[in-house]
């Protein structure tokens, strides 16, 4: 009867304040749900990671995503006075113009058959040189000739094809010895064949060592003592290298491939033009989409029809690194890159 009397004089039944409480603290109890998912989540946990990586992302997305808009000038007749925006549109005019020569199927075959010697020989030049470094003691040797492997890399492409004259050339080195031995010169300026054999040993002086620094990591972190437990059981250092090393470091030779694959439709214009130049004669075989699209430029001075060949050189390397992936996901999904 007190009871009755005094929820009647607050005017509050004991029920509703109950029921009140409850939904107060479930709202304050939802809200530490949010906060407690929010800290669980990647992006907090790792926020400093992030932070640091959020200039190399800003930098990618101005200069990589940001100039994508441009791709409207291969469905127009750019005029560089109106700009991008008001020129007319052509449809796939500009696109025609290149399918319609022959010219595109020669310098395709030249792109993915160039390419396709650099990374197969490139690969396999760098792994060689990260086994051999390897497989030696770590001292002087080792560091000096790690050194000297990778210094050329950092040698302009216009460097080394000034230096080429004096090996290439009809009175260089190379046709000096190869008189000097009772032999015929050989006119490399004017003998086509001849190129894809000459870039190739260049590509690997320049680049291998540079390359093989990725798969010297990653033998260096195979635990010894799997290789100790090998020579207990007798395995030679060849064995080892076949059936410890090698295995060991497939998913990243798999990955550095498919990340090759990327840029087998780029002609790699800073190398190939200072060699060639406007050589028609080296043409048949040193002919890539880059140097190309460059002369199609400064002959024609067409924007739209420069603009549809790069975006059928993009457009390809694109189609054919989801195929490698698709390739390694299938085959080995820990090396596919999503």
């Amino acid at each position: 009867m007190r009871n009755e009397v005094r929820e009647e004089l607050h005017g509050v039944p004991e029920a509703e304040k109950a029921e009140g409480a409850v939904s107060s603290g479930g709202g304050s109890g939802g809200n530490r749900d949010i906060i407690g998912w929010l800290k669980r989540t990647d992006l907090v946990k790792n926020r400093y990671g992030y932070l640091l990586l959020l200039p190399a992302l800003v930098f990618i997305i101005v200069f990589a995503y940001f100039p994508m808009v441009g791709i409207i000038i291969a469905f127009e007749d750019y005029d560089p006075i109106a700009g991008m925006f008001a020129s007319p549109l052509v449809g796939f005019e500009n696109f025609r113009f290149f399918f319609s020569s022959s010219d595109w199927i020669q310098v395709t075959l030249n792109t993915l058959y160039l390419n396709t010697l650099f990374i197969g020989t490139g690969t396999v030049a760098s792994l060689i040189i990260a086994v051999i470094l390897s497989e030696m003691k770590r001292g002087w040797f080792v560091k000096v000739s790690q050194t000297l492997m990778t210094l050329p890399n950092f040698v302009s492409w216009a460097t080394v094809a000034l230096f080429s004259v004096a090996f290439l050339s009809t009175d260089g080195i190379i046709n000096n010895s190869i008189t000097a031995m009772g032999g015929t010169a050989v006119p490399f300026y004017s003998s086509p064949d001849v190129w894809p054999t000459v870039f190739v040993i260049i590509r690997i002086w320049k680049g291998a060592g540079w390359g093989a620094i990725v798969y010297m990591a990653a033998i260096l972190g195979i635990d010894e003592s799997i290789y100790e437990a090998a020579k207990i059981d007798g395995a030679s250092r060849l064995r080892c290298i076949f059936s410890i090393t090698l295995p060991l470091i497939k998913n990243i030779v798999i990955l550095m491939f498919i990340m090759s694959i990327g840029n087998i439709f780029k002609g790699d214009f800073g190398m190939i033009y200072p060699f060639i130049g406007d050589n028609t004669l080296l043409y048949p075989t040193t002919d890539v989409i880059d140097t190309y699209v460059f002369r199609a430029l400064r002959s024609f001075t067409n924007y739209g029809r420069t603009a549809a060949i790069g975006l059928y050189q993009s457009l390809m390397g694109f189609l054919l690194v989801l195929f490698a992936n698709w390739l390694a996901r299938r085959y080995a999904p820990e090396s596919a890159i999503f």
